[in-house]
């Protein structure tokens, strides 16, 4: 079979890339227990991530990029002990990238291979950019991503509120200067 490299009847690496593949991927792929690389990459694939797929317990590379899948990333990936590259850039995840996904030696965890996902947030990707955020809302999103990023908006709301109260004080001495007689408080 064309993509399909096999070694005594089982399925170890499929590469179905760039073939205008459409519809889902199937749940019966997990029955591939052997495989040991799944490139699906540049397709039109839609629907979900099929969390069957923690069955590829041999999975060293997942490449689903460039394709049209949408959900969450399933977070049973974490069974796939050996999986050691992912690349989901370029679909339509949304939610979370489960955290689990840290616990596996992933020699290629990065930004990239998240990136240009619809709604899909969490690390390696960069924090989500918005303005005026409260401190509960700050320290909420540090107790989702563990003590040392709780540890590290603390201090980064302590010193801003630090910064904010000097420019207040800075401001309110500008104002007295310039009130007649030299008002002071």
């Amino acid at each position: 079979m064309k993509g399909a490299t096999c070694n005594n009847g089982r399925i170890l690496r499929l590469s179905l890339n760039n073939l205008s593949l459409r519809g889902t991927i199937s749940p019966f792929l997990s029955n591939c227990t052997y495989l040991q690389s799944l490139d699906l990459s540049s397709n039109a694939l839609t629907g979900s991530i099929p969390p069957d797929i923690h069955s590829l317990v041999n999975l060293a590379v997942l490449n689903l990029s460039s394709n049209q899948l949408q959900g969450q990333i399933p977070p049973q990936l974490i069974m796939c002990a050996y999986l050691n590259v992912i690349d989901l850039h370029d679909n339509l995840l949304t939610g979370p990238i489960p955290q689990q996904l840290g616990l596996l030696h992933l020699s290629c965890l990065n930004a990239t291979s998240f990136l240009g996902n619809k709604d899909l947030y969490g690390y390696p990707l960069p924090p989500i950019k918005t303005r005026g955020l409260s401190i509960l809302a700050i320290v909420g999103i540090g107790f989702g991503s563990g003590l040392a990023s709780l540890v590290f908006s603390f201090t980064r709301v302590c010193i801003w509120l630090k910064v904010t109260e000097h420019k207040k004080v800075l401001d309110e001495g500008k104002i007295s200067q310039l009130m007649p007689g030299g008002w002071q408080q």
